[in-house]
C-alpha cells in the first residue's frame, strides 16, 4: 500500500513539472480517423521514447481520451482526465516502443464545419486529438496518416507517401524527416484541389483551393512564389523542410497558423482581383511562411521569448511586403503601427517584449520594431550574418532571447545593453528612435509635413493639398482627402474633384468615406465609385448614395444588383437591406429578399457570412423560425468573437415577448445542447 501511495505521489510531481529532462519522445506515427457525425476521432499511434534518466512513469499529453488495445512489452499503458500514463522500468539511454489505440471526443482543436475538418493546436492543445507533449521543448516526428471519406482530400504535415483506397475510405499517408513541437502537428480534410508550383530552391509549393473557388486562386495566392524566393534569399537559411503547403478553411480561428509545412488560413482571404485591392493575403502569407524558420525551425523555449517567433516573422514578411510594394509601403506600415504601440505606451499600457502575458501588439509589432532598430543600428550585412548562424546553431533546438542575442553581439562586434533596455526589457515604446529611424524615408518627411497641417485653415493650406492630389501617391492623397471633411464645398470642390480624376484607388476609397454628405455638385463624380476596383469603395459609395438620394435609389439597386463582394457578401447583403427598405422597389420579391437575407444566418454558411446576416437581421427586426433557430446554434460556435455577438444579440431579443416566444416555440426542435443553452440564457 505504501509503494502504491509513492507511485501516485511521483505521478503527481512529474504531471505538475517537466517531463523533457527525464523522456524524449523521438517518434510517433499515428493513423488517425475522423468521425464527422459524431464529431469524435479515432487512432492507432506508435511512440518511440528514449529515457534520458531511471524512471518508472512517464506520460503523453492527452485530453479525456480512452486507450485500448495495448501492445507494449513491459510497459503498462492507462488514462486519466488529462493524461495517459506509461509505466514500467525504463533505463537511462534505451529506447521504446509503445502501441496503443484512442478514442475521443475533442471540444477544441479538433473542428468540425460543414463539409470540412481541421486542426488548430496553437501554443499547446494538439492532445486534445491525438496524444502528444504539451511542451514544445520536446521535439518529436509526427508521420500521420488520416482515413477520410472518399471525396475528401486531406493535407497535412510533411510528404505524401502513399493514398490508398480501402473500402469506405482513402488512407493518407505523410511522413516528416524531421522533428517539431507537438503544437505543430496538423491536418485539414475538405473538398480542395490545388495548384502546384516550386520555389527557385526546387521546393515544391501546394496551393488549395474549394472547387467554387477556381477563378480565385490567382489573386489569392498572388506573389506566394515572390515571397518564398525572397525569404530564403534574405534569411540566408535555405527553407528547412520537405515542401509547403497552404489550405484556406472555414470558420477558422485566426488568420492563419504555421503549422509545420502546412499552413492552414481564413477562407476569407480568399478573394478575387477586386477583393485583392483591399483584402489581400499577402501579409498573412508571408507571415506564416517565415514561422517555417522562426518558430517552427527554432522554437522558443517559453513564453518569456514569444517575440523571437511573432516579431520576427511580423519583421520578414513586412520586408517581403517591400519587396513587393516598396519601400514607401514599408515606412507606412512602421509608421502605422508606432503610432499604435505609442498610443499604448502613452495610456500607461506599454509592455516589455519580454514579458510572457503581453499582448499581441507588443509580441508582433513591437518585436519587429526591435528588429528593425537593431538591423540599422549593426548593420544589414552583420545583421543577416547573425540571423543566419543564429538558425544554423540551434536548428531543430529550442531557444531563448540571448542565444539570438549572442549571435549579433559575434558577428556585429558591438554591445547590445543598451537596445536591449529600450527594446526588450523597457515596457514603454521608444517613439524618438523610431521617429528618427523614420524620416531617413524621404517619403515619410512627405507624409509628416502633409499630416502637421490637419487643423490649420484650409486657405493657409489649399495650394500644398491641390498639389499632393496632382498625381498622388496612395498615402499622401489619401491624407489630403481626409484634411477636406467639414470644409466648405465652395472650397474644397475643385480639390475633391482632382481626387475623383486621379483614379488612384486608395484616394477615391477616401473621398467614399469621408464625404459621406454628397453635395449635388460631386453626385456624378461620386456615383462612378460604384464601379471601382475595391469592394470596400462600391459598398461605402452604395451606402451614401442610397442615403443621400433617395429619388434615384431604384437606380442604384439596379446598378448593384449582381455584386457580391467580399467572402461574407457584404455587398449583396446591404443589397438585400436596401431592397427591402426601399419603398415601392419590386414590392412583389419583398418575401424572396427577406427570405435570402434571412437564409444567410443558416450554419450552412461561413460565420463571417452568418454574422453579418444577424446583425442586419436584428436591425430590421424581421426574426423568423430558421433565424431565430440560427442565432442559438450561433451562441455555440467556435469562433469566440462570433459566439460572444451572437450571445449579445440574443440577450438583447430575449426581453421582447414576441422574440421570447418565437425561441420557445423552437424549443423542442433544439438539439440538447442547444436547449441547455436557452435554458441558461433565459435563467439569466
Amino acid at each position: 500500500m505504501k509503494s502504491f501511495c509513492f507511485l501516485l505521489f511521483f505521478i503527481g510531481l512529474i504531471a505538475n513539472g517537466q517531463q523533457i529532462d527525464i523522456v524524449d519522445f523521438l517518434k510517433v506515427q499515428a493513423e488517425v480517423t475522423p468521425l464527422p457525425l459524431a464529431k469524435e476521432i479515432k487512432g492507432n499511434v506508435t511512440y518511440t521514447f528514449q529515457a534520458k534518466k531511471d524512471t518508472d512513469s512517464i506520460y503523453l499529453d492527452a485530453i479525456r481520451m480512452k486507450v485500448s488495445d495495448v501492445d507494449a512489452k513491459n510497459i503498462s499503458v492507462s488514462s486519466e482526465e488529462k493524461k495517459i500514463w506509461l509505466t514500467g522500468t525504463f533505463e537511462t539511454d534505451l529506447i521504446y516502443t509503445v502501441r496503443f489505440s484512442y478514442e475521443a471526443s475533442p471540444k477544441q482543436t479538433l473542428y468540425f464545419t460543414e463539409d470540412q475538418i481541421w486542426t488548430q493546436g496553437q501554443g499547446k492543445y494538439t492532445s486534445h486529438w491525438l496524444p502528444s507533449i504539451d511542451d514544445m521543448n520536446d521535439k518529436i516526428e509526427f508521420d500521420l496518416t488520416i482515413n477520410s471519406e472518399k471525396d475528401k482530400t486531406v493535407i497535412a504535415n510533411g510528404a505524401l507517401v502513399s493514398k490508398i483506397e480501402l473500402d469506405t475510405v482513402t488512407s493518407w499517408q505523410f511522413n516528416m524527416k524531421n522533428g517539431m513541437s507537438s503544437y505543430l502537428a496538423a491536418f485539414a480534410i475538405g473538398n480542395f484541389e490545388k495548384k502546384e508550383i516550386q520555389s527557385n530552391s526546387g521546393i515544391p509549393i501546394e496551393l488549395y483551393f474549394r472547387p467554387i473557388d477556381s477563378n480565385k486562386v490567382e489573386p489569392t495566392y498572388r506573389y506566394t512564389k515572390e515571397i518564398f524566393d525572397f525569404l530564403e534569399n534574405e534569411i540566408g537559411v535555405s527553407y528547412p523542410w520537405q515542401n509547403y503547403k497552404q489550405v484556406p478553411v472555414r470558420d477558422f480561428l485566426y488568420a492563419g497558423m504555421e503549422n509545420t509545412t502546412t499552413t492552414i488560413f481564413s477562407e476569407a482571404f480568399v478573394v478575387d482581383s477586386i477583393g485583392f485591392k483591399d483584402r489581400n493575403y499577402v501579409n498573412v502569407n508571408a507571415h506564416e511562411l517565415a514561422h517555417q524558420w522562426f518558430g517552427n525551425l527554432i522554437t522558443e523555449i517559453s513564453g518569456d521569448h514569444h517575440w523571437l517567433q511573432e516579431g520576427f516573422a511580423t519583421y520578414y514578411a513586412l520586408l517581403a511586403e517591400k519587396e513587393i510594394f516598396g519601400e514607401e509601403y514599408y515606412y507606412w506600415k512602421l509608421l502605422q503601427t508606432a503610432e499604435q504601440l505609442q498610443s499604448l505606451s502613452d495610456n500607461g499600457e506599454g509592455e516589455s517584449l519580454l514579458n510572457p502575458k503581453a499582448s499581441s501588439l507588443t509580441f508582433y509589432e513591437k518585436g519587429a520594431w526591435a528588429l528593425h532598430i537593431l538591423q540599422e543600428q549593426v548593420g544589414a550585412e552583420a545583421f543577416r550574418e547573425g540571423v543566419k548562424n543564429y538558425l544554423h546553431n540551434y536548428q531543430f533546438r529550442n531557444v531563448t532571447t540571448d542565444d539570438f542575442l549572442n549571435e549579433i553581439r559575434l558577428v556585429s562586434g558591438q554591445d547590445l545593453k543598451t537596445f536591449e533596455a529600450d527594446w526588450l526589457q523597457q515596457s514603454a515604446f521608444k517613439a524618438e528612435q523610431a521617429y528618427r529611424s523614420l524620416i531617413k524615408s524621404p517619403f515619410i518627411i512627405d507624409y509628416l509635413e502633409i499630416s502637421a497641417l490637419i487643423g490649420a485653415p484650409l486657405i493657409d493650406k489649399k495650394e500644398q493639398l491641390k498639389k499632393v492630389l496632382t498625381f498622388p501617391n496612395d498615402y499622401l492623397g489619401q491624407e489630403a482627402i481626409i484634411q477636406l471633411a467639414g470644409e466648405s464645398i465652395t472650397e474644397t470642390r475643385d480639390l475633391y474633384i482632382r481626387g475623383f480624376e486621379s483614379n488612384n484607388v486608395m484616394v477615391r476609397q477616401a473621398i467614399s468615406g469621408s464625404l459621406t454628405t454628397i453635395p449635388l455638385e460631386l453626385k456624378t463624380y461620386y456615383e462612378t465609385l460604384l464601379t471601382d476596383v475595391s469592394y470596400v469603395t462600391q459598398e461605402t459609395a452604395f451606402y451614401y448614395l442610397w442615403i443621400n438620394f433617395p429619388e434615384d435609389r431604384t437606380v442604384y439597386l439596379e446598378k448593384m444588383k449582381k455584386a457580391h463582394g467580399f467572402q461574407n457578401k457584404n455587398i449583396r447583403q446591404l443589397w438585400l437591406v436596401f431592397a427591402i427598405a426601399t419603398e415601392g422597389y419590386k414590392s412583389t420579391n419583398q418575401n424572396k429578399y427577406i427570405k435570402e437575407l434571412q437564409s444567410y444566418t443558416s450554419p450552412m454558411y461561413s460565420f463571417e457570412i452568418r454574422e453579418l446576416a444577424l446583425s442586419y437581421i436584428n436591425n430590421l427586426n424581421i426574426w423568423n423560425d430558421l433565424s431565430v433557430k440560427s442565432l442559438v446554434n450561433a451562441c455555440l460556435h467556435h469562433n469566440w468573437r462570433f459566439k460572444k455577438k451572437a450571445k449579445n444579440i440574443f440577450t438583447e431579443n430575449i426581453k421582447n415577448d414576441s422574440f421570447k416566444k418565437q425561441v420557445l416555440d423552437l424549443f423542442e426542435k433544439l438539439n440538447k445542447k442547444e436547449k441547455e443553452l436557452v435554458n441558461n440564457l433565459l435563467i439569466k
